[in-house]
């Protein structure tokens, strides 16, 4: 017989994980004299309960069913962007409820919208909470798209099955032993890239900060000029090159660890990922030479690469307010909003793999039109591809724009303009972080906008984040009676 017992009990331990994840801050608190000590009641606070929730729920044998880990999945990313928002209200940077929980959500899904105005003369304690949330929610979403989401058939992330026992049941002892592998490679990228980045110019802090966010695909800067901050060609190479190791799905790693040392040139969506890269890259490029006289050619490459790498991921990093490039630049990002990076990666969006079921789709259909009786095989990555995995990746697609509109629309309930709305919507669901315009925009913030758009923006990340169904079949009353 199931019970929730073992989904409290690992959200307790996930707890337990934040609340000493927050001595680090503290630690930094202290060396830097900080009249604050926030995090040591936060850690204190948050280890509480975490001990609490694993004590109330300890059992012989821990398992979960499908609905659990339904209620796990969603109720633990809530969970967390909730203790960790402690920290930001007990600080002496005077948060609300509201502010606090969505700097959170917004860190824990690696989105990178901020209420932040002011980082430059932000406590450093507070800018190493915001990278380690990005960190640890990266670390999350990576081990649950390759462990959980494909047993639970969400919007086509069935197709990334690993090899083994798919019951189920077998969920904890496979979490166990695939993330001790991608912690690992999440770790060595992360030391690799804040390398680079403090060989290249930037502090100590400021590289660890920045290679944190960098892995996650999140997009939390230390400062407000964000990258654009250092101007500096070589650290925007280093950000754009791990920004693309992120997007990569994990689970190639996994097979390169295992011995397949051709899987990085085979995969289709990586090949998808460098093709799409590279396209809107010369598109880009193509546009900035009519718009931009005053910049030379190699500018203009930089430019481009760089923010083109940057939103397609989800990071969010700018260099630029490409809101001032003019209204070609506005659509073509949003476009790139949406489509995010490569599925089983720290990557948002609707992702890579997604597009290609699409495309292969539209290119069938027109094929059934020239050859109604033919008998069309359709193949992504040497597996057959059913209809009804096809008809999945649609209905993902179609319910992503859907929700879409849906969250802009009550966005502009709450009184804020068209484009706001709009991009606000598209970098909530997405997990981009900077929207579009005056308000939200590269260059702006989110501290402005009602508590009411803040707390339906945090609801987006988390659909976003979480692939849309895992978290709405909670609302089904169905679903739990099946």
């Amino acid at each position: 017989m199931f019970s929730n017992k073992t989904v409290f009990f690992l959200i307790g331990v996930l707890i337990l994980i934040l609340g000493i994840s927050m001595l680090i801050p503290y630690a930094i608190q202290l060396y830097s004299e900080e009249k604050s000590h926030s995090f040591v009641s936060a850690s204190f606070i948050t280890i509480f309960f975490g001990i609490l929730f694993v004590l109330a729920n300890l059992e012989r044998e821990f398992k979960l069913n499908l609905q659990q880990t339904f209620l796990f999945t969603s109720l633990a990313w809530i969970m967390i962007a909730a203790f960790g928002s402690l920290p930001f209200l007990l600080s002496e940077e005077n948060f609300s409820i509201s502010d606090a929980f969505f700097e959170s959500m917004s860190g824990i899904t690696t989105t990178g919208a901020t209420i932040i105005e002011n980082l430059d003369e932000t406590p450093k304690s507070i800018l190493l909470w915001r990278a380690i949330l990005q960190w640890l929610g990266g670390i999350g979403i990576v081990v649950m798209a390759i462990t959980i989401l494909p047993l639970l058939n969400v919007g086509g992330m069935q197709l990334f099955k690993m090899e083994g026992p798919q019951a189920t049941e077998k969920i904890l002892p496979r979490t166990l032993e695939v993330a001790t592998i991608i912690i690992s490679t999440y770790l060595i990228l992360t030391i690799v890239c804040s390398f680079f980045y403090w060989v290249f110019g930037m502090s100590l802090f400021d590289s660890l900060a920045h290679s944190m966010t960098t892995i996650a695909t999140g997009g939390f800067s230390t400062h407000n000029g964000s990258i654009g901050f250092f101007d500096n060609s070589n650290i925007e190479i280093v950000a754009s090159i791990f920004i693309v190791l992120g997007s990569i799905p994990f689970i190639t790693y996994l097979k390169f660890i295992k011995g397949n040392r051709k899987v990085f040139l085979s995969d289709n969506q990586i090949k998808g990922l460098i093709y799409l890269i590279l396209i809107s890259v010369f598109i880009m490029f193509s546009y900035l030479i009519f718009i931009q006289n005053e910049a030379s050619l190699l500018e203009k490459i930089r430019i481009s690469s760089f923010n083109v790498v940057s939103i397609l991921s989800g990071t969010g990093y700018v260099t630029d307010d490409f809101g001032l490039w003019g209204k070609f630049s506005l659509i073509f990002f949003l476009f790139l909003m949406f489509i995010g990076g490569c599925a089983g990666s720290t990557a948002c969006g609707i992702k890579i793999f997604r597009l290609q079921m699409l495309l292969i789709f539209i290119k069938n259909q027109i094929k059934r039109l020239i050859y109604p009786n033919s008998i069309i095989v359709i193949k992504y990555n040497n597996q057959k591809i059913t209809d009804e995995f096809i008809n999945s990746v649609i209905i993902f697609i179609f319910s992503f724009l859907f929700l879409f509109l849906i969250l802009s629309m009550l966005l502009s309930i709450t009184g804020l303009d068209f484009i706001t709305s709009i991009s606000g919507a598209a970098s909530a669901i997405s997990n981009v972080g900077p929207g579009l315009g005056d308000i939200i925009g590269p260059n702006g913030n989110y501290k402005s906008i009602p508590d009411q758009a803040k707390w339906l923006l945090s609801f987006g990340m988390l659909l976003g984040r979480l692939e849309l169904f895992a978290v709405l079949v909670l609302f089904f009353p169905s679903f739990w009676r099946n």
